[in-house]
């Protein structure tokens, strides 16, 4: 009886100095979690340019399956669920004219309108790119309004995009006539564990 009597107080005693020895190694590490967090930032490599996206209805722009419901087609709608497909040219230039030559990119992907009113649908794409040094394609994938600014996460890259990260914004330019012109704004990085990717600058 009396040794079981001591047992509970040598148990808590272990506990108590092995809850110590865990705080204190928590704490002499915390100094130097905070700084490699730190040179992260320090290291964070990034690109951030802008070219046009040139789409031309039955060109350059297919829709491949008619929607059931809804809003008609138009410059800007399509009927809900019709699937449309795209191979357009990216150029540094807004003019349309610009979309034969100066090519600095081609976005080729799919839309399906997901909304009732048909201004908005879910879309992916590859983006290919050959510029400022730069050569490889990135991914993307998000939801798209027809008629406003779009943003869309960044899901990978290829060649000198390897591991890079960031967002896409698309921006309505001229939703008239048959070409529609969209701004795409770049916003990428890349983390400091990407060394395999080129950088030029």
């Amino acid at each position: 009886m009396g040794n079981q009597s001591h047992f509970p107080v040598f148990l808590l005693l272990s506990l108590s100095l092995t809850i110590c020895s865990f705080h204190s190694a928590f704490a002499s590490s915390s100094p130097h979690h905070h700084k490699h967090d730190h040179h992260f930032n320090k290291t964070m490599r990034s690109l951030h340019f802008s070219l046009y996206q040139h789409e031309t209805i039955n060109k350059t722009g297919f829709i491949v399956v008619d929607g059931i419901a809804g809003a008609g087609v138009t410059q800007t709608t399509t009927p809900f669920g019709t699937i449309f497909v795209f191979r357009d040219n990216l150029t540094a230039s807004a003019e349309p004219s610009a979309s034969a030559s100066a090519v600095a990119g081609v976005a080729e992907g799919a839309s399906i309108t997901s909304s009732f009113d048909g201004l908005r649908s879910l879309s992916l794409a590859k983006i290919t790119l050959k510029i400022d040094g730069y050569k490889g394609s990135i991914s993307i994938l998000g939801g798209t309004h027809n008629t406003k600014p779009s943003d869309y996460p960044v899901a990978g890259g290829t060649g000198d995009f390897l591991f890079v990260q960031g967002y896409i914004r698309s921006s309505p330019v001229d939703l008239n006539g048959p070409t529609v012109v969209y701004k795409i704004d770049f916003f990428l990085y890349w983390p400091p564990y990407a060394t395999a990717v080129h950088v030029s600058h």
